[in-house]
């Protein structure tokens, strides 16, 4: 439904809306539940800022306690407030939840939320959305204050926050639809997020397959004449010339010069020099070639907790390794892929760590891995294996790129749709609606001055009618 300019008034919103701020909708931070709430052992609901799920926007685990225990000291809200988390990292992150189901209608958590009330003039869930809102959130960080790691959003910032405010049925609407289509994008984003563990899988059942000749079992049939061999039981040593690992004196070190490659530059599966250390040219010559890596070759990690890591090296530039890593160069009856392959498999990966000795520095010694059995198949078909293998896991890499791309634009279109709801195109306007019917309707700006005259009018009430009347909207 398109929105036209003559549909939006003079400060370029939609016709009947209003443009106020937070303080003007919501009380802010309002003031403690009275002594004489409830008995000083009565349950109410407690809120640590761990129990807020910041991705969901919902209070998930929250506590029990007394009265009296928590009444003084922590942050107080009633049932249907919003909290909002004003302390980084947790207010970037989103933590902001509308409190529900209450014990006794009251609740209490961190000193670090923030706490909106609804005057009437604003649904507590579309106050919800709009602070959710990802640009909210950075404007909100841009004027925290306090020192780093301890920086909070000011009251200030939330009471001159302006709100572009809709006729309360209008808001009703709004809030609908942005649970149905907000749902929707939550259904995608959770089947999304199963995507990585089944590629994992997939990934893991492909190298065991691989491994145990279930991968290539027609290729064996196939060529069944032209193959002399079978698939024989071995040790690893058998299939590589030489297993060795990095120099095991502390190298000196440079600025520049031949990068020196730690765990952390293999731990993702691949070579990474982005951020490497240095080593002299002389240190480096003086390397045995046998623990110098060259292409083909397979490093595996051998020390902590990332034992059983293995990286094919697929560059020709010259680098040299710590002692933590193991160098894996493949005999000449043995292709370097499929070596590699035996060595990302599960099984492997079960039998090299059920030889890791020590316990505050696991470690995986040379002895023991070079005895690790594997079952080898002739040269021909580990190349076939090698290149099953390399088809099937770009196949899986090319389905997490998809995913991650889809994830990125679904994170984008929760936002497109909080920024419509905003801006008046999620639903018909209640003046269009109003037309159409031919009925009047109350404009935002009149439901503003109702609310400011009820509020002006409870000020002026005698004290036991003022009780009376704040029960009363408590319940409202």
């Amino acid at each position: 439904m398109g929105i036209t300019a003559a549909d939006h008034n003079a400060e370029g919103l939609p016709e009947g809306w209003a443009l106020t701020t937070l303080q003007d909708a919501c009380e802010i931070n309002p003031s403690k539940a009275p002594k004489d709430s409830l008995p000083a052992d009565a349950p109410v609901t407690f809120v640590p800022m761990p129990a807020v799920d910041a991705e969901e926007g919902t209070i998930t685990k929250p506590q029990v306690r007394r009265f009296s225990e928590v009444r003084k000291g922590f942050t107080s809200f009633r049932e249907g407030d919003v909290i909002m988390a004003k302390i980084t990292p947790c207010m970037e992150n989103g933590k902001a939840a509308i409190a529900r189901n209450l014990i006794n209608g009251l609740g209490f958590g961190s000193t670090e939320f923030h706490v909106f009330r609804s005057t009437g003039v604003a649904l507590a869930d579309f106050v919800y959305h709009y602070i959710r809102r990802e640009s909210y959130r950075r404007s909100a960080e841009a004027e925290m204050t306090g020192s780093v790691g301890q920086k909070r959003v000011p009251q200030t910032f939330l009471e001159t926050t302006e709100l572009p405010l809709p006729p309360l049925p209008e808001q009703v609407r709004i809030v609908k639809s942005l649970t149905e289509l907000l749902n929707t994008v939550k259904a995608s984003q959770d089947k999304l997020r199963r995507v990585p563990a089944i590629l994992k899988r997939f990934r893991q059942a492909v190298l065991a397959a691989a491994c145990s000749g279930r991968l290539t079992e027609d290729w064996r049939e196939a060529n069944r004449c032209s193959i002399e061999e079978d698939w024989r039981e071995a040790e690893l040593s058998d299939l590589c010339a030489s297993i060795s690992d990095g120099d095991h004196q502390p190298p000196p070190k440079l600025a520049m010069g031949v990068p020196f490659l730690t765990i952390g530059n293999v731990s993702s599966g691949r070579l990474d020099f982005s951020e490497t250390r240095f080593v002299p040219e002389k240190y480096f010559n003086q390397i045995k070639p046998g623990r110098k890596p060259r292409r083909g070759d397979v490093l595996y990690t051998v020390v902590g907790a990332t034992i059983g890591i293995p990286v094919l090296v697929d560059v020709d530039r010259p680098f040299c390794f710590q002692r933590h890593i193991a160098l894996l160069r493949a005999s000449k009856d043995a292709a370097p892929e499929f070596l590699w392959t035996v060595m990302a498999s599960p099984e492997v990966f079960k039998e090299a760590w059920s030889r890791v000795t020590g316990s505050a520095q696991p470690t995986l010694p040379l002895g023991n891995l070079r005895t690790i059995p594997i079952s080898i198949p002739p040269l021909a078909e580990q190349e076939e294996i090698a290149r099953r293998v390399q088809t099937l896991l770009e196949m899986a890499d090319n389905i997490q790129e998809r995913v991650g791309q889809a994830t990125l634009k679904s994170e984008k279109l929760t936002q497109s749709i909080l920024a419509r709801a905003f801006r008046g195109e999620l639903v018909p306007t209640e003046a269009e609606l109003a037309r159409r019917g031919g009925v009047e309707y109350e404009t935002a700006s009149v439901l503003l001055e109702r609310v400011r005259a009820e509020k002006e009018n409870l000020a002026k009430a005698p004290p036991v009618t003022k009780r009376k009347l704040r029960k009363v909207s408590a319940h409202v």
